[in-house]
């Protein structure tokens, strides 16, 4: 599953966007460098019954944005994303 794929699914099961996630984070005080992705998950697992990879995914757009390594792009694997570029505003609005 991409990384994209991950951010739709929980999307889907949220209802949430990941730029509506980031802004639930960040009125928690969860977007600092210094919050631990345990705290962070618990959260997730609590409020929304994320799953650690679902969990992990927001982690990684919580504190580092959109931007993902380009490991993957293009890769003809299963984890292939088209793009080192996250779409956080939600599959409708995606261009």
């Amino acid at each position: 599953m991409s990384f994209q794929a991950y951010l739709d699914k929980i999307e889907d099961k949220t209802g949430l966007t990941p730029r509506q996630f980031i802004a639930l984070a960040q009125e928690r005080g969860y977007d600092s460098a210094d919050t631990k992705a345990g705290v962070i998950l618990e959260w997730l697992k609590q409020d929304y019954d994320l799953g650690r990879g679902h969990g992990m995914a927001l982690v990684h757009v919580i504190k580092n944005g959109a931007k993902i390594s380009d490991k993957h792009v293009g890769s003809g694997g299963t984890h292939q994303d088209e793009s080192d570029t996250l779409w956080l505003d939600g599959k409708a609005n995606r261009p």
